[in-house]
């Protein structure tokens, strides 16, 4: 469409703002059931990304540049209605296996990209009209599918439930593991005969399709749970009045102290690992401390994804295809792990998740450096790292969340959170990329323009290397201010952990 890449990085930040309109989705999360807010996402994909496959296999003419804009801002907003609908039901599901249930949500949202890229490469040659027609028509398809089975259901009420559901979380991690193994494996293995290419779409889609395995198996085992009706009466049948009666006074007394608690509740501002609407949340220096050390982080790491082609073809890489699903999949990795670990060692020692985010920070902008350097292979280094990094910080950042706030008001306060990533691709893709780039490069005559050499990309690198820094002062900050609050987590969870054994020994 003979655009500069200043246009180019705008039509990024087109879809990118279709996030920032996620706060309908999350304040639609409050008051419509999961399935309405999945069929809403599924709708408006199917005609955003649809519209794109429209203009770009030709079928019509192409669209002004603010239309596209449009199209390209509904895909992106269609993204927050599905991740709305999913995320905020299996964390209320799962309140007890926060990190890892962000860690596999937001693992397979990052290995999406690899998971597209590899299955157009295998079957269409890379061909992008048919990559967008598949962008349309399978989340549309399978949302639709998930709006008859996600609802929310009641968490975990007993030790041995608990146990089963730290299982079932192991089972996912593994297959997602697998998964991202196997689309690594087909990645670094070179060009591929197209009966192979069909053999590994193939394998890869029962392998996406292998989960549907554990809620299977828990239907079942609860099905034959509930055929054993008989159960053994622990209370007496004949019960003492007197201590009946007495057992009643003790109500009334707890009842009022209820009622005085509640009114103390009403007068004073929830302290931080409490509830709090979102008015309450915004008023609070963590959240902003929260929300601009996520910037730093997502809005770099964005900043990379979105210009992999330019940077790639600025270092003179042909096909940058490869490093787009290395930084996907590595960035996997980063979101599995980060989920896994964080929960480990908050449980097992009290460390605060933003530790974590504290790490990503470092490597993120060790991975900058090596990419400003541009020596061999520095490209392949650094999409790694920064893929690493960018998962671990919206992996842990979704989970801290709902741990300081709460998960009352939850999914207006997650797409509040992720107004970063159409602010962050305006500030570093749209503005420090795009500007800089057409600084450095050179016009050709269509009314494009390109640049090649490591000095294209260089002082972008370079500054986001420093954002990063920053990043990793405000996330040290955060991590000092609440760590009373993993402190009174982890003091949590080891009382509840030794009255499970406790319960398991008698039984």
């Amino acid at each position: 469409m003979a655009l500069t890449q200043l246009e180019l990085n705008n039509l990024s930040v087109a879809k990118d703002v279709g996030k920032a309109f996620g706060v309908f989705s999350g304040l639609a999360s409050d008051y419509l059931p999961t399935s309405v807010i999945l069929i809403i996402g599924s709708l408006e994909g199917l005609i955003g990304y649809g519209a794109q496959w429209l203009v770009v296999s030709q079928r019509i003419s192409p669209l002004p540049y603010w239309q596209m804009c449009i199209f390209l801002c509904m895909g992106g907003n269609s993204t927050t209605w599905m991740n709305t609908a999913v995320l905020v039901t299996c964390m209320r599901n799962f309140p007890k296996n926060r990190g890892p249930v962000s860690g596999i949500l937001k693992g397979y949202v990052g290995l999406s990209t690899a998971i597209f890229t590899d299955i157009s490469t295998a079957l269409f040659s890379s061909n992008p009209s048919p990559f967008l027609l598949m962008l349309a028509l399978i989340p549309a398809v399978i949302c639709l599918l998930a709006a008859l089975f996600l609802h929310e259901a009641a968490p975990a009420s007993n030790p041995q439930e608990d146990k089963q559901e730290s299982q079932f979380f192991r089972i996912f991690n593994v297959i997602a593991i697998v998964v991202a193994i196997y689309l690594l494996a087909f990645d670094i293995t070179g060009s591929h005969g197209h009966l192979l290419s069909m053999m590994f779409a193939g394998g890869l889609l029962v392998l996406l399709a292998s989960p549907l395995i554990v809620p299977f198996y828990a239907l079942l085992y609860k099905s034959r749970s509930s055929s054993d009706i008989e159960q053994a009466i622990k209370q007496p049948l004949l019960v003492d009045q007197r201590a009946a009666g007495g057992q009643e006074d003790k109500i009334k007394i707890v009842n009022e102290d209820l009622k005085v608690e509640k009114v103390d509740q009403t007068k004073r501002k929830p302290s931080i690992g409490e509830d709090h609407t979102i008015f309450e949340m915004m008023q609070t220096l963590d959240f902003w401390i929260l929300f601009m050390s996520f910037l730093c982080g997502v809005g770099t790491g964005m900043c990379v994804i979105n210009n992999m082609a330019q940077m790639g073809l600025a270092l003179g890489f042909a096909d940058v295809s490869v490093l787009v699903s290395l930084t996907s999949i590595w960035g996997f990795f980063g979101r599995i792990f980060s989920g896994l670990l964080s929960e480990y060692y908050m449980r097992k020692y009290g460390t605060p998740r933003l530790v974590w985010n504290a790490a990503s920070e470092i490597l993120m902008a060790v991975g900058f450096i090596i990419m400003a350097l541009a020596l061999p292979g520095s490209l392949y280094i650094g999409s790694i790292l920064v893929g690493i990094c960018y998962g671990v910080r919206l992996t842990i950042t979704v989970a801290v969340a709902s741990e300081l706030f709460g998960l009352k008001f939850y999914g207006l306060l997650y797409n509040i959170l992720i107004l970063n990533l159409p602010l962050g691709s305006f500030l570093f893709s749209g503005l420090l990329a795009g500007y800089l780039y057409d600084a450095q490069a050179t016009a050709s005559g269509d009314g494009s323009n390109t640049c090649v050499g490591a000095h294209c990309y260089c002082l972008v690198f370079l500054i986001m290397a420093v954002t990063c820094i920053v990043g990793f002062g405000l996330d040290m900050l955060l991590t000092i201010r609440t760590k009373n609050v993993y402190r009174r987590y982890h003091a949590d969870k080891k009382s509840a952990f030794a009255a499970t054994e406790a319960i398991l020994e008698k039984s």
